[in-house]
């Protein structure tokens, strides 16, 4: 505590402050700013900070008020009176209490509300003010320090509809009621529901809102709330704590701040902030509350996740094994993702990153895996394309998006990421395996900065808070494979972010490098020269490697990427020769037709069998010779060809996952007959 706070309470007890006293002032700070910019500003002139003064302080602390004007310190008023206040309170030791009635209570009553009350708060003198509010219907509400009493018939009986309203939801499927909600079922529940009214007692603790804007509140009391925790503002509106200080706290809002001003009431809920999970969700898309956007009615979800949950230990996890097919020859060929990975793809705006994630979800199609794409800071129109190409390619069965557009508050853009993982949390702890795509972490990292500068955090590196890493890490995190006794799951990760040029060392890339297991790397000049995947095959790499690759792959993409580097590497070195030997020649046109086969139309990802026949025929010489524009032709022909003088060998393929020696010979006898 200061001197000057210290000299002031001294002050104070000289003067004998009243409780009276302590109340008024405390209603002045709750509108104080322009009074206390007035007061703290060094250029107003005196005589007008004295005419404040007078005006709005009580009479007893006025010309110490001037006094501290005169002295400079008028930068700690608000911190003077907050300390004055609870001072006052606290050696006084009374409480000041509100009920809310529609009939008055009794005598009787009214003795057994302040014996409440001081047993509660450990007080010896109890002020209530008894008001009359209709709107209750019945019953009274009461409150006392930060905690509000609800016993009213208003509030009972939006608790009956609530709970009503849960108990058809559980009964239905979709938007069909089921057969078995018979009227009985109904009569029963209403009944249980009446006996149970009388019963329903809520408590609540709450505070006011002491300052407003730029969807950021800052409230003061709600004492035990916890970080994280979802709060309740009188409109309805909720926030989510993201900041606590010594006497005030700090709550994103989620939502309009319409209709509320400073001194505005807000709720504890006692819950984290979470989502609405199940079945439901698949098909759909909702924004970053969980709530459906898409104009195809409410969604009934069965469970509640907290958008904040705590990864998987290394004990409940187990290695990293299965292949997650992309359907991308190129990746698929080198840089394998695995079920459980977190696999970054990172390149400049307009190089196919999202192209890379929307091809792999629909490549899911028939292989047993739930996808979820994350849309943030994307425009509307962006995300209702991506919607209908999934449409169109029937991914949207299997795939729940998640949308919080670039028109939405920087708290939805925050929390969308989260918000989805708590979905795909809710199908890998059914045992399922699970695709998430967050496209993209760097608007992600520039919400979340705008978030914290309106919260007064201190800015670092770039303007990003400190805490910018953890803010990745934590959500990367949560992506793993589950061993068997934890039923199995695995939560893949595909996390996307934006470059500037092809800078990879700027702040938001190296941290995501750091915490995934991998990266593809887009080029721009690649992508503009037609190479489409634009995969950098020297910066991508996959920190998982063979482990997520079948035995047929392995064996068949060995020596591509070193095949691709040296052809890379001889492209520039022999770029201004003339006159090439033969073996120069061949590395250049084998590297020429390698290039030509990775190339891969949009929303057309391969099977795994076809990936496979086709890396063998242009590794065992099949493709020599061919001119590169012929080569996608040759291998359509091939492909036919094989499918009739090898029958079966394609599901052979698929299902055993292996190159036998008994598959290469007839591989070798079908494409040794192929004449082109």
């Amino acid at each position: 505590m200061t001197d000057i706070v210290k000299d002031y309470l001294r002050f104070l007890t000289d003067q004998g402050i009243t409780q009276k006293t302590a109340e008024k002032t405390k209603q002045w700070l709750l509108a104080s700013d322009d009074i206390l910019s007035t007061l703290a500003n060094p250029l107003t002139d005196i005589e007008k900070k004295r005419n404040v003064i007078n005006q709005v302080f009580p009479k007893e602390i006025r010309q110490f008020m001037i006094n501290v004007c005169i002295d400079g310190n008028a930068d700690r008023l608000l911190d003077i009176l907050e300390d004055y206040i609870e001072y006052c309170i606290e050696r006084l030791g009374s409480i000041r209490a509100v009920c809310r009635y529609v009939t008055p209570l009794t005598k009787t009553q009214q003795d057994e509300l302040k014996r409440f009350i001081a047993e509660k708060f450990k007080k010896t003198d109890v002020e209530i003010e008894y008001r009359h509010d209709s709107e209750l219907l019945g019953g009274f509400v009461l409150n006392v320090g930060d905690f509000e009493y609800d016993r009213s018939y208003s509030t009972g009986l939006k608790m009956m509809h609530e709970s009503l309203k849960h108990q058809t939801a559980k009964h239905q499927t979709g938007d069909n009621t089921a057969n078995d909600f018979t009227q009985s079922d109904i009569i029963s529940v209403l009944k249980g529901e009446v006996e149970d009214f009388d019963r329903k007692f809520a408590e609540t603790e709450t505070g006011h809102i002491t300052r407003l804007g730029d969807g950021i509140a800052r409230v003061h009391g709600i004492n035990h709330v916890m970080y994280g925790e979802l709060v309740e503002f009188e409109n309805g509106v909720r926030g989510i704590v993201q900041d606590i200080e010594k006497k005030t706290v700090g709550v994103v809002l989620l939502g309009d701040d319409r209709g509320l001003t400073e001194g505005s009431s807000v709720t504890r809920t006692g819950k984290r902030a979470g989502v609405g999970v199940g079945s439901a969700l698949l098909g759909r898309v909702v924004d970053a509350l969980g709530a459906p956007i898409d104009g195809q009615g409410e969604i009934h979800t069965t469970h509640y996740f907290p958008i904040e949950r705590e990864a998987p230990g290394v004990i409940d996890r187990k290695s990293v094994s299965v292949p997650l097919q992309t359907g991308i020859l190129a990746i698929d060929s080198m840089f394998p993702i695995g079920r459980g990975q977190r696999e970054l793809i990172i390149g400049d705006r307009q190089t196919g990153k999202t192209s890379i994630a929307i091809d792999t979800i629909i490549n899911q199609k028939n292989q047993n895996v739930i996808c979820v794409y994350v849309a943030i800071g994307q425009k509307s129109s962006t995300v209702a394309q991506v919607v209908n190409n999934l449409k169109k390619h029937g991914a949207m069965d299997y795939t729940v998006v998640v949308s919080a557009s670039a028109s939405d508050p920087a708290p939805f853009q925050y929390i969308a990421p989260y918000s989805g993982t708590a979905m795909a949390e809710y199908f890998m702890s059914k045992g399922r395996d699970v695709l998430i795509v967050y496209d993209d972490l760097s608007k992600h990292a520039v919400a979340y900065r705008a978030m914290s500068l309106l919260l007064h955090r201190p800015p670092g590196r770039e303007a990003y808070p400190g805490d910018v890493f953890y803010l990745h890490s934590r959500l990367l995190e949560r992506s793993s494979r589950l061993d068997d006794e934890h039923g199995g799951g695995s939560l893949t990760a595909l996390p996307i972010i934006e470059t500037l040029a092809g800078d990879v060392s700027a702040y938001i890339p190296t941290n995501v490098i750091s915490i995934t297991d991998g990266q593809i790397f887009l080029e721009s000049e690649l992508f503009f020269s037609g190479v489409r995947p634009a995969v950098n095959v020297g910066l991508s790499v996959s920190r998982v490697g063979g482990a997520a690759q079948t035995k047929a792959m392995k064996k068949v993409s060995g020596t591509l990427r070193i095949d691709l580097a040296q052809f890379r590497e001889m492209e520039i070195f022999t770029q201004f020769s003339s006159e090439l030997d033969q073996a120069t020649t061949d590395l250049l046109d084998h590297g020429h037709m390698l290039m030509e086969l990775l190339k891969q139309p949009l929303y057309n990802p391969q099977s795994h069998h076809r990936q496979v026949v086709l890396l063998y025929a242009a590794t065992h010489g099949y493709l020599k010779g061919v001119p590169v524009k012929k080569v996608k032709a040759y291998c359509e022909g091939l492909m036919n060809h094989v499918a009739i003088h090898a029958s079966g060998i394609f599901e052979e393929i698929d299902n055993t996952k292996m190159l036998t020696d008994e598959i290469c010979a007839r591989l070798d006898s079908a494409m040794s007959s192929y004449k082109g």
